[in-house]
Parts: structure tokens; sequence; C-alpha cells
């Protein structure tokens, strides 16, 4: 479940630095140097973000940001730009980047950058509301209805709801979790995670002490249940 990157560098140095720091970082990432195959490349195979290096040799520069909009991809573009072309910043921009970064860059900036991208793009992919049988989460109003009933959560615990929710049916690591809904670093040793699943049990399961909403995946963390618990009895 990790978000998958496509690192586009035709510099090996550069191209073997970033790749490790952004695997380093949690993130799954494919790298091409070819830039007749980048265009290919992303409209084949699912990204959920492109960083493009808009010194590339032989690509058009990054006039591959408007190929791929063109195609209908909205997969997140971060285009490096070397130092005082602000001309190619704007250009990137216009043709469909989401964001630049100028080279040289430090190494925070990145990671914060390409964290931004994928929030952006895990808020979009989220419908307005989604329903589980009584459970009904307003997204853009930040509710939870319960058999009717509006159910009050802190913004954290609404944040990994959702989370939860999105990838319903799929076991979700605990480190993952605080990955994606917490922003922390990979090794981070915290119990919040079940802290914070515990609580949502309680205002949210019929029996916290058997869930049937929120699963434990045992060695692995917790994974939100396709199927709406029946009525006992039916």
């Amino acid at each position: 479940m990790n978000a998958k990157i496509l690192l586009v560098e035709d510099n090996q140095e550069l191209r073997i630095a970033l790749s490790e720091l952004l695997r380093s970082d949690g993130y799954a990432v494919d790298v091409a140097s070819d830039p007749a195959r980048v265009f290919e490349q992303a409209t084949t195979r699912q990204y959920d973000l492109l960083v493009l290096d808009a010194t590339i040799s032989g690509c058009r520069r990054i006039e591959v940001c408007r190929e791929i909009r063109k195609a209908g991809l909205r997969i997140p573009v971060l285009v490096l730009t070397p130092r005082g072309q602000s001309a190619q910043r704007v250009l990137g921009l216009k043709l469909g980047a989401d964001d630049c970064l100028t080279e040289p860059f430090e190494i925070p900036e990145l990671l914060a950058r390409v964290e931004a991208l994928l929030r952006r793009r895990y808020l979009r992919r989220l419908a307005s509301d989604q329903r589980f049988g009584a459970l009904h989460i307003d997204i853009p109003g930040r509710k939870v209805i319960l058999e009717g009933r509006p159910v009050y959560l802190p913004p954290r615990e609404f944040k990994l709801l959702c989370f939860l929710v999105e990838h319903a049916g799929i076991p979700l690591a605990r480190e993952e979790l605080l990955r994606e809904v917490w922003g922390y670093g990979k090794g981070t040793l915290t119990r919040t995670v079940d802290a914070h699943v515990t609580r949502l049990r309680r205002r949210l399961e019929r029996n916290p002490k058997r869930p049937e909403l929120i699963l434990t995946v045992a060695g692995i963390g917790y994974q939100f249940s396709r199927r709406w618990p029946t009525t006992e009895g039916s």
C-alpha cells in the first residue's frame, strides 16, 4: 500500500540518490532514464506521483506534462528545475505540473513537497460521501452519522477513519497508518494508532470488544470491513 512514485532523471548519480532517499522514506519507486519511454511508462502503469527532472535530454523537457494531461491522467507531477530558470518553472505549471522545486534543494523540502502532493491526491480520491450500511461519512462537512445520529470525531480520528474506509478490505500496517495519517517517518515507535482505533471502536462498534467494522489483522495492523454487520438474529 506504499505510494508508488515514478522518478524521471537522466543523471545516474542523482537518480540513484533520489530513488534511495524516497525508498528510505517508505515509498515504492520506479526509475526512468529514457525520455522516449516516460509517457508510455506513466500512462500504462499506476503511479501516485511523477517526479520529473526538467533538464532531461531529448524529452522536449517538461512538455511531457502536457502529453500526460492530454491523455487524461491526473497523476500529480513534481518538476525539478535548475536554479535561475524561472521561465521553465512557469512553463511547467502551465503545462500541467502541480508543483516545481528548484535545484539544488534541501532533502526535507523535497520530502515535504512529495508528501503534500500525495496528501492532495488522497483527498481528491475520496468521494464526497461514504456509506457503509448505517454509517454515513460526510467528508467535506467532516461529519459522521451512525444510525441517524451524529457522532463527533476529533480531527485525527476522522482522518484515520477516512483512510481506513478508503482502503476498505485491505490490511493496513501500523507503520503505514502512522505515515499517512500522522506524517511520521519510517521506524517510528508509538502506540498512538492502537489508542485511536480503540476510541473509534468505542464510538462506532456495537460491541467494541468484538469489533465488526475495524478489524485487527494479526501481525500487520487493521482493516476496515467491506461488509456492514447484520443485526443479531437476522
